[in-house]
């Protein structure tokens, strides 16, 4: 099945709005009769004040504008139309005389898309109406699955679409110095074999929220998601202290109650690595990840999964960073063996200020 309908489709799902812009009544009602057989929803003005009004107060799908009014010439209305945000791509369709023909130039730099000669052809006005009309539908779905999309990519993914589309190349991989975190719900396993997966998604995807929300507050973003966590990147200038500062504001969280009844949903591990990665495409041609990877992504991801429940983890790459960082309190210092490494890791506990005794060890 296709992704868009085909110009029919789109011509048909809704009645389309026409403004017609003249002063002179005849040529208006001319105009109006040609198209309204075609279907179109049909308004008419006389000067451009009223065409501004009307285009306030409804919906208008295209614009015919005669180029010689009183007062305000159909130029000045068409670049106070553009300047409005609801009619930055409607069509603008100009109807011209004979004499009109040498400001036509003009008149595409005022923002029209078209125009059409008088005497006017039915014909014409209608294939050419239609046409833009046309092209609009498929920018309106084109901006709507868009839309869709950002709602599945990371806001760095996006940027690197967007830039790769500008100049037609896909980026290449760059080596560069983040900060990576990693959440992980304790004993998720087993809650997914209690819960029933309508009841799980609905406690899981608002928590999850939470943490995306609290990654993008303190400059970070996330990379992907892990079924019962997420992957969070942090590069910016003071990507250590956001990067602590976000998991401490992402535990507090966690120790409040959701209302939900089941707090097993927010029994949470953090763990936080520093150190070098190489960030770019990853995949064919057909599917591609814009992702971070090496040694600092792996480690990180072992330390959330030394970290106790209800606690955060960090490396002494971390802690090392931010030593005179008074938000922050590094303790509770450990060696601990990490699979794929010969060498013990240095690792510290972090919270907002001295241990409290009640909370768990690492």
């Amino acid at each position: 099945m296709p992704i868009f309908p085909s110009p029919a489709d789109l011509a048909s799902a809704v009645t389309r709005s026409i403004l017609v812009v003249d002063d002179n009544d005849l040529v208006r009602s001319t105009i109006a009769a040609m198209i309204e057989r075609q279907g179109y929803t049909v308004l008419q003005a006389e000067t451009a004040d009223q065409a501004i009004a009307i285009a306030r107060e409804s919906h208008i799908d295209a614009f015919l504008l005669d180029m010689e009014m009183p007062r305000t010439s159909g130029m000045e209305l068409c670049r106070t139309l553009r300047a409005m945000e609801a009619y930055r791509v409607t069509p603008i369709l100009f109807v011209t005389g004979a004499g009109e023909q040498r400001h036509l130039a003009e008149a595409f730099v005022a923002g029209c898309d078209d125009f059409i000669n008088k005497p006017v052809d039915a014909l014409i006005l209608r294939a050419r109406l239609r046409g833009h009309l046309d092209r609009l539908s498929y920018y309106a779905q084109l901006e709507r699955v868009r839309q869709e999309l950002n709602h599945y990519l990371s806001k760095r993914t996006r940027e690197v679409v967007e830039a790769a589309a500008r100049s037609g190349k896909i980026l290449r991989p760059e080596h560069r110095d983040v900060v990576v975190l990693f959440t992980d719900i304790r004993g998720f396993t087993a809650l997914a074999d209690e819960m029933e997966p309508e009841t799980l998604f609905s406690l899981l995807s608002p928590w999850l929220a939470d943490q995306v929300d609290l990654v993008y507050e303190f400059g970070g973003y996330v990379d992907k998601f892990g079924g019962d966590g997420v992957m969070a990147v942090f590069d910016g200038e003071d990507k250590v202290g956001q990067s602590c500062l976000c998991a401490l504001r992402i535990m507090e969280s966690a120790r409040k109650s959701d209302g939900s009844g089941n707090e097993k949903i927010r029994q949470l591990a953090i763990g936080i690595h520093a150190g070098h990665v190489v960030i770019g495409n990853i995949g064919s041609a057909e599917h591609l990840d814009y992702s971070v990877i090496g040694t600092t992504v792996n480690l990180a991801a072992r330390l959330c999964g030394h970290a106790a429940p209800m606690s955060i983890v960090v490396s002494k790459a971390v802690r090392d960073a931010a030593p005179n960082d008074r938000r922050l309190h590094f303790h509770s210092e450990k060696q601990v063996a990490v699979r794929g490494l010969k060498e013990s890791v240095t690792v510290y506990a972090l919270s907002a200020q001295a241990q409290d005794p009640n909370r768990p060890p690492l």
